[in-house]
């Protein structure tokens, strides 16, 4: 739908109190303002309008009868004197904005179960507290979605569920990345809730589960059953936790990368490899601007002779279809306190955490990569600007560009041997914050 279409779905007078960068009032005065599906309009009497993207707001706070928002790019405006309409603006342009950004966040993820509240304690994983109020949970097929009155939503992947507890009304939700989760005062739909909720999970599993399979057709149920533990929803897992469900499941995965088309290229990056602390996922169905069937995986290169090209993990995901369209680096390290390590150990406890990280922020940006490479000034193009919302609001996905060098288109092996060779090289002599980009003929 084009924004000279939206239909308006509310609209009353008020008073606006307009503020620039540095905070100084513009402006203020009596206007008509109204909401539609993805902006604020501030219409002033014979005076210029003032048209706010949702995307364009970073927070919405309230105090006093007083709604303020700020704008990601710096200014703020602040609305008052709403009378009896206050409450209502305020949810509607909360629903508004929240249903915009949810839409930009899932990447087509579709709801299975909404309708109610909860309060919501949130604890990190070494037990601080980060939230404590009012929520509105909300179960997807492969996340469950946190509404918050004045925070943005948050995105907490099934995968990354270790443990659920429902008993005596609550529900308890131990994570591997995000900490604990304790919801309360969940009323009376907390039962259908509940119920949702594990068919979800159990729905996952054999997903996960029927992937392996259709991967992997040897392997027997018990042994697919165990290693889909460590592969829920596409979750890479390292070599050693999927060698505890077989010593040949790995290998055989290995054939299966070397099957769908990418051989060399898969053996070339294993090359400069610490073989052991590689992963491998399997994704089904959505891969963020993706369908099918992929094998996606890891491979962090590393070693104390810095003569050795390394400082960075490898990232490719090939369709069961065969081939891949480009191969994706990270740096491990800043370049300089790369340079300083003296121990392979600590290189090898730190990339443990980092492949964690990876995986983690992977996981809540629901595999997208374009919104990873696509350069700053490419984010104020209209036609990208769900990302820059995306950038400001999801702090995993500032990580990953900021780890992010390069990528490597795949043409031919020998152009994409040598672009990989030069990205590497690159990585280890330029500046911190410099980006690979393929040198023009």
């Amino acid at each position: 739908m084009s924004e000279d279409k939206l239909e308006t779905i509310f609209e009353c007078a008020a008073y606006y109190f307009l503020k620039d960068v540095d905070r100084k009032k513009i402006e203020e005065g009596n206007a008509q303002v109204s909401l539609d599906e993805e902006n604020i309009i501030i219409a002033p009497k014979f005076s210029e309008a003032l048209k706010v993207h949702f995307r364009d707001i970073l927070t919405i706070s309230e105090k006093s009868y007083k709604i303020s928002m700020f704008f990601i790019s710096g200014g703020s405006v602040i609305i008052s004197k709403l009378a009896y309409q206050h409450d209502d603006f305020l949810r509607i342009l909360k629903n508004l904005r929240n249903q915009l950004f949810l839409k930009d966040m899932l990447m087509n993820d579709s709801l299975k179960k909404s309708g109610l509240t909860a309060t919501l304690e949130h604890l990190s994983n070494d037990g601080k507290s980060l939230y404590k109020g009012k929520c509105e949970p909300r179960l997807y097929e492969t996340s469950l979605i946190i509404i918050f009155d004045e925070l943005s939503p948050m995105r907490l992947p099934h995968c990354d569920i270790v443990d659920i507890k429902a008993e005596d009304f609550m529900l308890v939700i131990k994570t591997e990345f995000n900490g604990m989760f304790i919801f309360s005062k969940m009323g009376k739909k907390y039962d259908s809730f509940i119920h949702a909720f594990s068919e979800q999970i159990n729905e996952l599993s054999i997903e996960t589960q029927t992937a392996l399979k259709d991967f992997l057709p040897k392997l027997s149920p018990l042994v697919i059953r165990q290693a889909a533990r460590f592969m829920k929803d596409g979750k890479a897992a390292k070599r050693s936790d999927l060698e505890k469900a077989s010593p040949t499941i790995w290998v055989e995965l290995e054939k299966k990368i070397n099957r769908l088309g990418v051989k060399d290229e898969y053996e070339f990056l294993k090359s400069f490899a610490q073989e052991e602390k590689m992963s491998i996922g399997i994704k089904r169905g959505l891969l963020g601007d993706l369908t099918g069937e992929y094998i996606w995986f890891l491979i962090p290169m590393y070693n104390i002779d810095t003569t050795i090209l390394g400082n960075a993990v490898a990232m490719e995901a090939i369709s069961s279809e065969g081939g891949g369209k480009a191969t994706y680096f990270f740096k491990i390290l800043n370049r300089e306190d790369y340079k300083k390590i003296k121990n392979i150990e600590d290189l090898d406890n730190l990339v443990d955490d980092y492949i964690q990280t990876i995986n983690s922020c992977m996981l809540a940006i629901n595999f997208r990569r374009e919104p990873i490479y696509l350069a700053d000034e490419k984010l104020d193009d209209p036609m990208y600007e769900k990302y820059k919302v995306a950038v400001a609001r999801i702090p995993e996905l500032r990580i990953l560009r900021k780890l992010f060098i390069g990528r490597v288109i795949h043409s031919s092996f020998k152009q994409w041997k040598e672009d990989v060779n030069d990205l590497l090289k690159f990585n280890v002599t330029s500046k911190d914050e410099e980006k690979w980009e393929k040198k023009r003929s």
